[in-house]
């Protein structure tokens, strides 16, 4: 039987529109030997708007639910989620060529590598793309590097949350995405810093869509109240784990027990 991967996508009915371009990204994947995925889709609510872009394809489940935002939807949809690793795939979003094989790479060779993130492009309006200034280099990222970068530089993380492909064990054990209404992909990527370590691929893994409908363009993203209360959740959480001292993989103890 083939191993699989699980690319998780929650999807709301303003970029339903956009779930055949990332359709195609997807299937113009190609996995090594003896893989394959599957397109986990889940809407946050239950209208008739997604269905009609969700391809007949045996590969792909769709599934709706009660509204609580894409952290909940994505949650959810773990449910479902078969695949030894979790990838996270924005409706809006596109997968370059080779994403997810470079993904499977890493977490195949490097059994103390919990999570990988990549390069991320801006997907433009006219179709043009542009990168970001200040990517990390190609390699590991050591437990606690993201936090403290994240704090240095107002709140922004090295590593783009949007990018991740995750080992689903972890991923469930951190309770998959945070309950918050916004960061709830960049308070999970702080929580699984905190616990293990992670890796950055320089090579561009994700277009990042711009358009006038994304959450993160709304006025309420950026209200200082709730971008703060935001931020401090996220951080205290993630101090919590580091403090705890449980890491990912854990340590053999003396007696040669986990």
């Amino acid at each position: 039987m083939n191993r699989r991967v699980t690319v998780v996508t929650a999807v709301h009915g303003p970029s339903a529109r956009f779930l055949p371009d990332a359709y195609a990204s997807l299937r113009a994947q190609r996995l090594p030997a003896g893989w394959e995925w599957e397109w986990v889709v889940q809407e946050d609510g239950t209208t008739d708007a997604i269905r009609p872009y969700v391809p007949d394809d045996a590969r792909v489940s769709f599934r709706q639910g009660r509204p609580g935002g894409p952290g909940v939807a994505r949650t959810i949809a773990l449910a479902r989620a078969e695949g030894t690793y979790v990838k996270v795939l924005d409706a809006d979003d596109q997968l370059t060529p080779g994403a997810l094989a470079r993904d499977l790479a890493v977490l195949e060779a490097e059994p103390t590598v919990g999570w990988t993130t990549s390069r991320v492009l801006d997907l433009l309006p006219d179709g043009s793309t542009a990168g970001f200034p200040g990517d990390p280099d190609e390699g590991p990222i050591e437990r606690g590097t993201v936090l403290e970068q994240w704090k240095r530089n107002d709140f922004l993380a090295p590593v783009h949350p949007a990018s991740l492909c995750v080992r689903r064990d972890l991923l469930t054990a951190l309770g998959g995405w945070m309950a918050l209404p916004a960061s709830e992909d960049t308070g999970l990527l702080l929580a699984l810093d905190a616990v293990s370590r992670g890796w950055f691929t320089a090579e561009a893994g994700l277009l990042y869509r711009k358009w006038e409908g994304q959450v993160t363009g709304q006025a309420a993203h950026v209200d200082p109240a709730e971008r703060a209360a935001r931020t401090a959740v996220a951080e205290a959480r993630a101090r919590a784990l580091a403090a705890f001292g449980w890491s990912y993989p854990q340590a053999a103890s003396a007696t040669g027990t986990a």
